[in-house]
Formats: structure tokens, sequence, C-alpha cells
């Protein structure tokens, strides 16, 4: 069939894409093709069709392969790859962390132990929050009585005549307590630890640290410095100056055979606020003004503002300082915040109600420990006060850290985990804390070379003792 218009010898000007035209060839036999031009405002071209989309097994599949095909081993498995890096960069931080937590020294628990190495590794915010999380859910209950036990029952004693003997403080009056309605026995002595030719060289009484928080049992212990010596334990890192120290964790020899109690110290010097100086040994500067435990060379402490109540003499052998007086002159100082928790323990997040103890001292120079849960720093320094203390200073806080100890062995045996108690049975520690290697300073109480008294003399220490403490050991 022969084309139209395309004979042998026809000749058809073409139009051009200008519109021109231009001469067509004879002969040819090639038909035209005119695109059918798109008019404007018109429908214009189909859009492509896509292609049909890959299920996610199909996809999961298809990267398998892509992967499999990859010639370097680390390129086939690029997570293992990524996780074999970051484990082995981290290798110094795994064998640092494992080895506090097997490290005694830094704690009696591995949860203390690796606490206190991110904090010597500036993860101090990071314990903050989870202290702050911890005592968030676990706030001091409101209301409520206290555990059973957690009181001892009260002393029957009458005033009697004691015999010649070791000369001694007299104990001080029952601690006033803060509730309307006191149980029975609340505030009341019971004597603990060693005795010095029978006469007790220690205290503890037990009560409410306020009237809404009547579930918690504060402990307090009064110590008999006339019979008793004081010493300061340094620590592996408190003060962590470098220098080695002549007493040190854990107690051991022939002090064991004189120990009457054991017990925690103050901050860390970074967070004390104060200085540190033993044995004739500046390890931290001593800061005018801070609350400070002196210790003289005969084991007489002492408590007060340091350059005004304590000074430095040739007598002194210690000197731990932490924070500022909580207590003077017999009575709270003014100004106390229990929400102010820079002044008092920052490392808390706030937190105001929680473990703390504290140390005083009586006017006619006994020491006294108070610690216990969900004091907040105006109950701290409410119960050092109504203990007798004239002076008395905050010493650690958090659960990890509040800690003492007495111990109740026989005459010339020596003090164990085993003849151990602690003063409340809620503490975390146990008796033997310190008969091994210890991070943090602590002080200890031991009984002296009693001295005679010439005749009998009258005196109102009861004459019974208390009934067994139900403190776990």
């Amino acid at each position: 069939m022969a084309l139209p218009d395309s004979g042998p010898d026809s000749y058809r000007a073409e139009p051009t894409a200008e519109g021109s035209t231009r001469p067509g060839r004879s002969g040819a036999r090639i038909p035209r093709v005119v695109s059918t031009p798109t008019r404007r405002g018109g429908p214009g071209p189909q859009p492509p069709v896509e292609p049909l989309r890959r299920t996610r097994r199909e996809r999961k599949a298809r990267r398998k392969e892509q992967i499999r095909r990859r010639r370097t081993v680390f390129g086939r498995h690029p997570k293992s790859t990524v996780a074999l890096v970051i484990l082995l960069a981290l290798t110094p931080v795994w064998i640092s962390a494992g080895s506090a937590a097997t490290n005694q020294a830094l704690g009696n628990t591995v949860g203390a132990r690796l606490t206190e190495w991110v904090r010597d590794h500036g993860g101090g915010g990071v314990v903050t929050w989870a202290e702050n999380t911890w005592y968030t859910w676990h706030a001091p209950p409101k209301g409520g009585k206290p555990a059973k036990g957690a009181i001892p029952a009260p002393v029957k004693g009458t005033t009697t005549t004691q015999p010649a003997g070791p000369t001694h403080l007299p104990l001080p009056a029952a601690i006033v307590p803060f509730v309307a309605t006191p149980t029975a026995g609340e505030g009341q002595w019971h004597p603990i630890g060693r005795t010095v030719d029978g006469v007790p060289a220690m205290y503890a009484a037990y009560l409410r640290p306020n009237a809404v928080n009547t579930s918690l049992v504060t402990g307090v212990a009064w110590m008999d410095t006339t019979l008793l010596s004081t010493t300061l334990y340094e620590g592996s890192s408190i003060p962590g100056t470098g220098q080695a120290w002549a007493n040190m964790a854990p107690i051991s020899g022939a002090a064991l055979d004189t120990l009457d109690a054991a017990f925690n110290s103050g901050f860390r010097m970074q967070d004390s606020q104060g200085g540190f100086y033993a044995n004739g040994v500046t390890a931290v500067p001593l800061v005018a003004g801070r609350a400070s435990l002196v210790i003289n060379a005969d084991g007489t402490p002492d408590i007060g503002a340091w350059g005004t109540d304590v000074v430095m003499s040739p007598s002194v052998v210690a000197v731990r300082q932490n924070l500022d007086l909580i207590v003077n002159n017999g009575q709270p100082v003014a100004g106390l915040d229990a929400n102010d928790n820079h002044r008092w323990g920052n490392t808390l997040g706030g937190r105001v109600q929680v473990w703390r103890s504290g140390l005083g001292v009586t006017a006619n120079g006994a020491l006294v420990f108070v610690g216990g849960s969900g004091l907040s720093i105006v109950d701290l320094a409410n119960v050092l006060s109504r203990a007798g203390a004239v002076r008395a200073m905050e010493m650690d806080i958090n659960t990890a850290w509040v800690n003492f100890f007495s111990y109740s062995a026989a005459p010339g045996q020596p003090a164990s985990a085993l003849n151990g108690t602690r003063l409340t049975s809620d503490e975390s520690n146990w008796p033997g804390r310190y008969f091994s290697p210890s991070s943090r300073d602590f002080i200890t109480v031991s009984t002296r070379a009693p001295a005679v008294n010439t005749g009998p003399r009258p005196t109102a220490r009861s004459t019974a003792r208390s009934t067994t403490r139900s403190t776990a050991r």
C-alpha cells in the first residue's frame, strides 16, 4: 500500500520546529511522526507508575544479602564491631569499677563502694540524682508507732552509794521526749559497751526526733571521757593526701583489747568546708570558724568553733573539721534551716530528712553521739541539745556512712564483730566494719587505765541494767 502523497516523483516541503520549511527528500519512505501538543491548562502527561514497595521481610533479606557480600569481617558484622570497639575503649573503666566494687576500704557494700568510685571519677551529679530518687520514694512516714523493741523497756533503778572505784562523770538526766505521749522508756539511759572496774563507760538512749515522724527512732550515745580515750583514725582516701598515718584501719592488735566504741567521722574533705590535722601534719588547712573536733594527747576531746572555742596548742594531736556548729551555748544555732541542703549536705539533691549523725560535748566534757534515719538538720540539733551538748557539729550523712558500734567484751578481751552491737537496729553497716580497711576516717573511744577513788560517794547512777537490746549484730 502506497503512502499518501509519497509518490516516486513527489516533492514536499516539511515544516521545521521554528515554523520554516525545508525541502523534503525525493524517494524517502519514512512516515512522519507528529506529536500532539499539550494545551495550556489542560491535562498533562501521566506520572510514571511507581514500582511496588517491598515488604519488610524483603527489605530485611536484601539488607542481609548486601552485608553478606561485603569483603571484610567488620563490614559483615557492623553492630558487633561497634560494640567491640566501645567495650575495648572502656576497658580501663571496667577494670577500675570492678576493682572498686571489691575494695572493702571503699565501703561495706558493693553499692557503697561503687558510689564512692562514681563520686571520685566526676559522677557526683549522677549520685545526687540517684540519692534524690531514692529519698523521694522513701520519704519518712508521718505518724505511726516505733517498731517493737526500737525503744528498750524502762529501767527500774534506785539511788545508791557507789563503792570505791574509778573516777567517772555523773550520768545526765533522762532526755525529755519530743512527743506528747512518750513510749515507756523513751529518753532513758541504758548501759552499753564495756565496763571499767564495774562502772559503765557508755550509755544509750532512744527517742522520736520530732512530733511528726513518730515511727522513727533516733539513737543517742553518751561517753564518759574520764573513763574513755578518744582517737581519730585516718582513712585511705580521707584526708587522701598520701601521708603514712599512725592510726589507720583496720583496728588491730592491743587497740582491740580496750576498744569500747567506733563511729563515723565527717564529710569527705572537698565537701566538709574544713581542714584535717593529725600528729603534727596538716593534711588539709584548718579553716577559722569551722566546727572542729579537737583531740589532745591524753585522748581528751573537745568540740567548738576553730579559733575561738578551740585553738591549736602543743597538746593537740588531731583536729577534724566539718561545716559549722549546729549547737552552741546549749541551744541550736540561730538560722538553722531544714531546707538548706547546700549548707548541711548538698549531696542529697534537696532531700532534708535523711540518715544523719552529729557529735557534741557536754559542759563536763562527755561526748554525745546522735544518729538515725529521717533526720533534718533541725532535728539533729534539737536532739543533741536535749541530750546535754553545749556545742555540737554535724558529722556524716546518708545510709551507708552513719554508724555507731559498741563492744561489750570482757575486760582485757578483744573487741570483735561478735561482741559488737549497732546503736540502732536499722543501721546498714555491721560491727566489724572498722576491722577491715576503710577509705573514710572514723573515731574510736577506748577504756583508760582507771583512776581509783579514795572512798565511797553517793551517786544517782542506776544499779539496774537495761534489758538486752534487740539490735542486730
